[in-house]
């Protein structure tokens, strides 16, 4: 698999990770779920962990960095599957400058 490609499988399942660990934790304590969703949510944010570190690129400042523009996008997206959430025009319009973001940091070509 190309580097492109893995990086992006990459970063999708590290925001099912840690935003669905987040989400079963929040489930758990806020929505008085119980111990055992915020057992599997730790368990999610931990496998987050590891996901992000098999990014091709070997920067952890860089991938944590363009993660953070993937989380934005995510989170928005989650919302709308878990929650019903709605984004407006502006959340849109952020997430897109996110995506960008992310796309300059990780993608952009770089000398040795």
């Amino acid at each position: 698999m190309p580097d492109t490609l893995r990086s992006i499988v990459l970063f999708m399942a590290a925001a099912v990770l840690e935003i669905g660990g987040a989400w079963m934790i929040w489930q758990g304590v806020r929505e008085h779920r119980g111990v055992a969703w915020v057992g599997v949510g730790i368990v999610a944010l931990a496998g987050y962990g590891f996901v992000a570190s098999f990014q091709p690129d070997a920067n952890f400042g860089r991938v944590l960095a363009a993660y953070g523009g993937v989380f934005v996008v995510g989170s928005l997206l989650w919302g709308v599957i878990a929650d019903g959430f709605r984004p407006d025009r502006y959340d849109l319009i952020g997430a897109a400058i996110c995506l960008i973001g992310v796309s300059v940091i990780m993608y952009a070509p770089r000398t040795a």
